[in-house]
């Protein structure tokens, strides 16, 4: 209660007889109005180069046989990653900021197609799995254990059992609630008899499965359309080439399934496309040696490799038959929902990404993904433009207060390196942007010859290398878009 009308409720009115209007007056009196208010966000501390936790091994030269691609080898490189056991991996802070940018855009596109997040027990009982007839059919890599009471579980490789529970557990689920799409970002565990490629194929990552429950077979497939645009949508965002393949439904089952691949020579699939038609599937749905198209009959068949980044699948009522997952028709009669599922691995886009995008001398991230998109360069300590460090700090926080950029701009506060240094260390780590704040800025500092450029600027992702004033620059950054 306001502290004013307190007091005028609890003093004025016993002793003067006061109304509660001219309570109420008195509050506007001692609290005049005024707007409402707006939290402001604190500022967002500058980070600092030096500051980073990233245990980079940049200057080491040394290389290890064990690392078989480019994504691998960099990211180890570079301090994104370091290995625990085998194919696990302690994800370090600039990855989990990629990673937290990833699932970003992931949310963006689910939820607009109508998606709910979820989460869902990562320990999962063994019973679904053995009513579902998978907990066998999964065989050696899933990960079992049994618990001090001696009941079996398994660290779950996915989740169709567990989601078709909680739906079957719904006993007035409508029609009018369908379609349903859940969907959760997790770990994920599969016990792999030889991992490798880093996060390419692993132990354990992170994946994100939806599960769609629709009222009929053609409201469902409708439903598997609008995931796979979505899925479309998302890589076309990243700026990343992908394809749409055909690919076998595996033990998770049902009667249509694609994969989303992205071609690159290091990818286990073999892939084959037509190039008179749209006809594209993964090699195991063709016929072994078969070189013309089995669509158009007349296009010839090219094969290449690719890694699968995302999975879909249409699933019928392969679950809800077995779960009693039902939902109440117009007639009010039960009926079994019919069933879809989608996954997309999101450590292992992270690495595709890495792999199709970059060199063999450093990152290159999709622009939305980049840990941080700016970093500045102050002169190295000693130099003639040493005085200008004070001009470098105050740009990174010029740069950092625009609302695109809040929390994604660094400084390099490596000043005790020269310039050549820190740019081949950011060209490795992949920033977006570097500015060089170097002899070209002195200009400005000394107020003179105001039309010559001021800062040196690198664009990593196109190679170009730009000489902007101060304007130009925050002009140039301000476009810079983030998630």
């Amino acid at each position: 209660m306001d502290v004013a009308l307190q007091f005028c409720r609890h003093r004025l009115l016993p002793r003067v007889g006061a109304s509660a209007t001219s309570c109420r007056w008195l509050s506007s009196c001692v609290h005049p109005r005024r707007a409402p208010y707006t939290p402001v966000p604190p500022p967002t501390p500058l980070p600092l180069v030096s500051r980073l936790f990233q245990p980079s091994n940049l200057r080491e030269g040394q290389e290890s046989t064990e690392l078989t691609c480019r994504s691998q080898r960099l990211m180890l490189q570079t301090g994104f990653l370091h290995p625990s056991n085998p194919g696990c991996f302690y994800y370090l802070p600039a990855t989990v900021r990629s990673m937290e940018k990833l699932v970003r855009l992931i949310d963006q596109e689910m939820q607009a197609i109508g998606g709910q997040k979820l989460d869902m027990p990562a320990l999962c009982a063994a019973d679904l799995w053995r009513r579902s007839g998978r907990w066998d059919l999964m065989g050696k890599e899933m990960f079992r254990l049994r618990d001090r009471h001696g009941i079996d579980y398994c660290l779950g490789p996915t989740h169709e059992e567990a989601v078709t529970e909680l739906l079957a557990s719904q006993a007035n689920l409508s029609y009018r609630q369908l379609p349903l799409l859940l969907y959760q970002v997790t770990r994920k565990f599969r016990d792999e008899q030889k991992p490798k490629f880093g996060l390419l194929r692993g132990r354990e990552f992170y994946m994100k499965d939806m599960y769609s429950f629709d009222v009929s077979e053609e409201a469902a497939h409708h439903t598997y359309q609008s995931v796979c645009q979505a899925y479309g949508r998302l890589f076309d965002r990243l700026g990343l080439r992908w394809v749409q393949v055909r690919a076998d439904t595996g033990n998770i089952g049902g009667t249509l399934s694609h994969e989303f691949q992205l071609p690159a020579d290091v990818g286990e699939d073999r892939l084959l496309t037509c190039g008179s038609c749209s006809f594209s599937a993964n090699v195991e749905l063709v016929e072994p040696g078969r070189a013309d198209c089995p669509q158009c009959q007349s296009g010839t068949l090219v094969e290449s490799k690719g890694i699968e980044v995302g999975h879909t699948f249409y699933l019928g009522t392969k679950y809800s038959q077995v779960f009693q997952a039902t939902f109440n028709t117009a007639q009010n009669k039960p009926a079994l929902a019919e069933m879809g599922c989608f996954g997309l691995g999101v450590t292992r886009i992270l690495a595709a990404a890495i792999e199709v995008l970059s060199s063999d001398d450093g990152i290159r991230w999709p622009g939305l993904l980049a840990p941080y998109q700016v970093c500045v360069l102050p002169p190295k300590k000693g130099s003639k433009t040493m005085e200008l460090v004070g001009l470098a700090e105050e740009l990174a926080l010029r740069l950092a207060s625009l609302s695109g950029l809040r929390g994604e701009v660094v400084l390099d506060d490596r000043t005790q390196m020269t310039i050549g240094k820190r740019l081949k260390d950011a060209s490795q780590l992949g920033y977006p942007y570097v500015v060089v704040v170097g002899q070209g800025a002195a200009v400005e500092q000394q107020q003179q010859q105001q039309q010559q450029p001021k800062f040196e600027v690198i664009c990593q992702q196109s190679g170009e290398t730009l000489f902007l004033s101060r304007d130009a620059l925050t002009d140039l950054l301000s476009q810079v878009e983030t998630v």
